[in-house]
Protein backbone atom coordinates (compact mmCIF):
# COMPACT_ATOMS: atom_id res chain seq x y z
CA UNK A 1 0.00 0.00 0.00
CA UNK A 2 1.31 3.45 -0.85
CA UNK A 3 -0.34 6.60 0.55
CA UNK A 4 -0.23 10.45 -0.34
CA UNK A 5 -0.53 13.08 2.25
CA UNK A 6 -0.69 16.77 1.02
CA UNK A 7 -0.78 19.74 3.25
CA UNK A 8 -2.64 22.50 0.90
CA UNK A 9 -1.25 25.66 0.71
CA UNK A 10 -1.80 28.98 -1.08
CA UNK A 11 -0.57 28.07 -4.51
CA UNK A 12 1.13 24.59 -3.93
CA UNK A 13 0.77 21.84 -1.24
CA UNK A 14 3.91 19.93 0.40
CA UNK A 15 3.78 16.39 -0.69
CA UNK A 16 4.58 12.95 1.40
CA UNK A 17 4.25 9.94 0.49
CA UNK A 18 4.19 6.80 2.71
CA UNK A 19 4.72 3.30 2.11
CA UNK A 20 3.71 -0.17 4.03
CA UNK A 21 0.83 -0.54 6.30
CA UNK A 22 -0.87 1.53 9.05
CA UNK A 23 1.35 -0.43 11.70
CA UNK A 24 4.30 -0.33 9.65
CA UNK A 25 4.95 3.30 7.73
CA UNK A 26 7.87 3.82 5.93
CA UNK A 27 8.82 7.25 4.41
CA UNK A 28 9.46 7.32 0.71
CA UNK A 29 9.33 10.37 -0.28
CA UNK A 30 8.49 14.68 -0.02
CA UNK A 31 7.49 16.39 -2.81
CA UNK A 32 6.20 20.25 -3.50
CA UNK A 33 3.31 20.17 -5.66
CA UNK A 34 2.47 23.66 -7.52
CA UNK A 35 -0.99 24.61 -7.97
CA UNK A 36 -0.09 27.93 -9.54
CA UNK A 37 2.54 28.93 -12.49
CA UNK A 38 5.75 30.95 -11.49
CA UNK A 39 5.17 32.72 -14.37
CA UNK A 40 2.18 34.31 -13.66
CA UNK A 41 2.56 35.21 -10.09
CA UNK A 42 -1.21 36.65 -9.26
CA UNK A 43 -1.73 32.74 -9.55
CA UNK A 44 -0.26 32.13 -6.31
CA UNK A 45 -3.46 34.01 -4.31
CA UNK A 46 -5.59 34.64 -7.34
CA UNK A 47 -8.53 35.91 -5.44
CA UNK A 48 -5.68 39.22 -4.10
CA UNK A 49 -5.48 42.14 -6.27
CA UNK A 50 -2.07 42.82 -4.19
CA UNK A 51 -0.92 42.88 -1.01
CA UNK A 52 -4.77 43.72 1.74
CA UNK A 53 -6.59 44.47 -2.09
CA UNK A 54 -9.26 41.69 -3.05
CA UNK A 55 -9.58 41.25 -7.41
CA UNK A 56 -12.93 42.31 -8.12
CA UNK A 57 -12.28 41.76 -11.82
CA UNK A 58 -14.14 38.43 -12.11
CA UNK A 59 -13.12 37.47 -15.57
CA UNK A 60 -9.40 38.05 -14.62
CA UNK A 61 -10.31 36.11 -11.23
CA UNK A 62 -11.98 33.10 -13.84
CA UNK A 63 -8.57 33.40 -16.27
CA UNK A 64 -6.91 33.01 -12.98
CA UNK A 65 -8.62 30.10 -11.96
CA UNK A 66 -8.30 28.29 -15.11
CA UNK A 67 -4.58 28.46 -14.71
CA UNK A 68 -5.12 27.32 -11.22
CA UNK A 69 -6.65 24.11 -12.44
CA UNK A 70 -4.08 23.30 -15.38
CA UNK A 71 -1.56 23.47 -13.29
CA UNK A 72 -2.76 21.23 -10.61
CA UNK A 73 -4.14 18.94 -13.14
CA UNK A 74 -0.24 19.04 -14.52
CA UNK A 75 1.57 18.82 -11.58
CA UNK A 76 -1.02 15.88 -10.24
CA UNK A 77 -0.09 14.01 -13.16
CA UNK A 78 3.83 14.49 -12.90
CA UNK A 79 3.69 13.34 -9.55
CA UNK A 80 1.60 10.28 -10.20
CA UNK A 81 3.66 9.41 -13.41
CA UNK A 82 6.62 10.04 -11.31
CA UNK A 83 5.27 7.61 -9.13
CA UNK A 84 4.52 4.65 -11.13
CA UNK A 85 8.25 5.18 -13.19
CA UNK A 86 10.07 4.44 -9.42
CA UNK A 87 7.58 1.54 -8.97
CA UNK A 88 7.21 0.25 -12.86
CA UNK A 89 8.00 -3.50 -11.23
CA UNK A 90 4.80 -3.13 -8.84
CA UNK A 91 1.74 -3.62 -11.32
CA UNK A 92 -0.63 -3.43 -8.85
CA UNK A 93 0.42 -0.35 -7.30
CA UNK A 94 -1.88 2.27 -8.80
CA UNK A 95 -4.85 0.38 -7.07
CA UNK A 96 -3.41 0.62 -3.85
CA UNK A 97 -2.68 3.86 -3.84
CA UNK A 98 -4.62 6.25 -1.33
CA UNK A 99 -4.16 9.86 -0.70
CA UNK A 100 -5.41 12.62 1.74
CA UNK A 101 -5.30 16.59 2.08
CA UNK A 102 -5.06 18.55 5.33
CA UNK A 103 -5.89 21.98 4.99
CA UNK A 104 -6.86 25.07 6.88
CA UNK A 105 -10.87 25.26 6.77
CA UNK A 106 -14.08 23.89 4.93
CA UNK A 107 -15.71 26.94 5.62
CA UNK A 108 -18.05 28.45 2.73
CA UNK A 109 -16.44 31.49 1.79
CA UNK A 110 -19.43 32.95 1.21
CA UNK A 111 -20.34 33.58 4.90
CA UNK A 112 -16.84 35.57 5.56
CA UNK A 113 -17.66 39.20 5.75
CA UNK A 114 -14.48 41.01 5.54
CA UNK A 115 -13.22 40.96 1.96
CA UNK A 116 -9.64 40.10 2.51
CA UNK A 117 -10.38 37.42 4.39
CA UNK A 118 -12.69 36.25 2.41
CA UNK A 119 -10.36 36.34 -0.25
CA UNK A 120 -8.43 34.20 1.40
CA UNK A 121 -11.38 31.59 2.03
CA UNK A 122 -11.85 31.20 -1.53
CA UNK A 123 -8.12 30.72 -1.99
CA UNK A 124 -8.46 27.91 0.76
CA UNK A 125 -11.11 26.45 -0.86
CA UNK A 126 -9.77 26.79 -4.75
CA UNK A 127 -6.60 25.21 -4.09
CA UNK A 128 -8.28 22.72 -2.03
CA UNK A 129 -10.52 21.54 -4.68
CA UNK A 130 -8.40 21.76 -7.94
CA UNK A 131 -5.97 19.17 -5.87
CA UNK A 132 -8.92 17.15 -4.97
CA UNK A 133 -10.13 17.27 -8.42
CA UNK A 134 -6.98 16.64 -10.04
CA UNK A 135 -6.51 13.20 -7.76
CA UNK A 136 -10.36 12.02 -8.08
CA UNK A 137 -9.65 12.57 -12.27
CA UNK A 138 -6.59 9.98 -11.74
CA UNK A 139 -8.60 7.65 -9.50
CA UNK A 140 -7.64 8.47 -6.31
CA UNK A 141 -10.26 8.83 -3.57
CA UNK A 142 -8.83 11.63 -1.42
CA UNK A 143 -9.95 12.26 2.63
CA UNK A 144 -9.92 15.82 3.33
CA UNK A 145 -8.73 16.75 7.10
CA UNK A 146 -9.05 20.36 8.69
CA UNK A 147 -5.57 20.84 9.78
CA UNK A 148 -7.02 21.50 13.42
CA UNK A 149 -8.48 18.51 13.59
CA UNK A 150 -5.61 16.72 12.97
CA UNK A 151 -4.02 15.96 15.93
CA UNK A 152 -7.15 14.54 17.37
CA UNK A 153 -7.31 12.35 14.26
CA UNK A 154 -4.17 10.96 14.53
CA UNK A 155 -4.80 10.23 18.30
CA UNK A 156 -8.13 8.15 17.86
CA UNK A 157 -6.34 6.73 14.36
CA UNK A 158 -2.75 6.28 14.78
CA UNK A 159 -2.11 5.88 18.40
CA UNK A 160 -0.47 7.85 21.46
CA UNK A 161 0.88 11.17 20.35
CA UNK A 162 4.08 9.66 21.36
CA UNK A 163 4.13 7.21 19.18
CA UNK A 164 3.02 9.55 15.95
CA UNK A 165 5.89 11.45 17.18
CA UNK A 166 8.43 9.12 17.34
CA UNK A 167 7.49 7.78 13.68
CA UNK A 168 7.05 12.00 12.38
CA UNK A 169 11.31 12.00 13.70
CA UNK A 170 11.67 9.17 11.74
CA UNK A 171 9.73 9.70 8.52
CA UNK A 172 11.94 13.54 8.72
CA UNK A 173 15.48 11.79 9.61
CA UNK A 174 14.49 9.50 6.44
CA UNK A 175 13.71 12.63 4.28
CA UNK A 176 15.87 15.08 5.18
CA UNK A 177 15.24 18.84 5.93
CA UNK A 178 12.98 20.65 5.79
CA UNK A 179 10.84 18.90 8.12
CA UNK A 180 8.50 21.31 9.54
CA UNK A 181 5.04 21.35 10.41
CA UNK A 182 3.88 21.33 6.78
CA UNK A 183 5.92 18.24 6.30
CA UNK A 184 4.68 16.41 9.03
CA UNK A 185 0.83 17.11 8.83
CA UNK A 186 1.00 16.04 4.61
CA UNK A 187 2.95 12.46 6.89
CA UNK A 188 0.24 12.04 9.24
CA UNK A 189 -2.39 12.81 6.38
CA UNK A 190 -0.49 9.80 4.57
CA UNK A 191 -0.15 8.37 7.71
CA UNK A 192 -3.92 8.24 8.47
CA UNK A 193 -4.51 7.10 4.38
CA UNK A 194 -2.46 3.51 4.82
CA UNK A 195 -5.24 2.77 7.50
CA UNK A 196 -8.24 3.90 5.50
Amino acid sequence: MTAIGFRVKSGYAIAVVLAGTKSHPRAVARHVVALSDPKVAETRQPYHDRFFKTEEDVAEIARRVRIVKRCAKSSVAALLNGMAREASAERSRASSLRSALVVGSLIDPATVGNPHIRAHAFEGQLFRTVLEAALRARGLACEVVVGKHLPARAKSDLGAAAVVARAMSDFGETLGRPWRADEKAAATAAWLALGA
